[in-house]
């Protein structure tokens, strides 16, 4: 039995790493989408990443509690924002925040 094509949305994903891992966690990747388009559906957030809608709401949920993003809605969908001021939480890059890392992705690492 022959199953059914998965829908995707409009976006593409980029392909995934020759060696099958990264050098970013899951929670670096949903706060970097949240970035690029804070008004995404799960669904969305979910496809950009690689991961379930499921892990991404624990994710986010991590992202709350830490306070690193807040969400607030904004009629039937969420808006996330990106609290850039903590410090990141491992000690070998808790000398930077949030947002020298968004930074130094969203500038190609300059």
């Amino acid at each position: 039995m022959k199953s059914k094509p998965i829908a995707r949305s409009r976006r593409t994903l980029p392909e995934a790493p020759p060696a099958g891992w990264t050098f970013f966690t899951n929670h670096a990747h949903v706060l970097f989408a949240i970035a690029a388009d804070p008004e995404a559906r799960l669904r969305d957030l979910a496809e950009r990443v690689g991961i379930t809608e499921r892990a991404v709401q624990r994710i986010l949920a991590d992202l709350q509690a830490e306070k690193y993003v807040t969400v607030t809605k904004a009629g039937r969908r969420n808006r996330y924002k990106i609290n850039p001021r903590p410090s990141l939480r491992h000690p070998i890059e808790s000398h930077r925040t949030v947002k020298a890392l968004l930074d130094w992705v969203e500038g190609g690492g300059r």
